[in-house]
């Protein structure tokens, strides 16, 4: 939870340094800081399913071969794709 500042008049938000800075270690933490947080991509049809591909530049962050297990999973609209172990 972040803990911020709203302008009456503009309604621009703004977040004290210290709370910016634990914003920052937890994105670090959690791998995500400098990356793009969402692609847009395209879905397409393979058979009876449908297919979603994953970019170069991830496949190569995350040091994929392409006979990896993932595990899907829904929550409310979202699709969540895990590595598997």
């Amino acid at each position: 939870m972040e803990r911020g500042f709203r302008c009456s008049a503009c309604g621009e938000d703004f977040l004290p340094e210290e709370e910016s800075q634990r914003m920052i270690r937890v994105a670090r933490r959690l791998g995500i800081w400098g990356q793009p947080l969402k692609l847009r991509r395209k879905l397409s049809r393979s058979g009876r399913g449908t297919v979603l591909r994953i970019p170069t530049d991830i496949e190569r962050s995350l040091h994929l071969r392409g006979d990896e297990t993932v595990l899907v999973s829904k929550a409310g609209k979202k699709i969540i794709i895990e590595l598997g172990r």
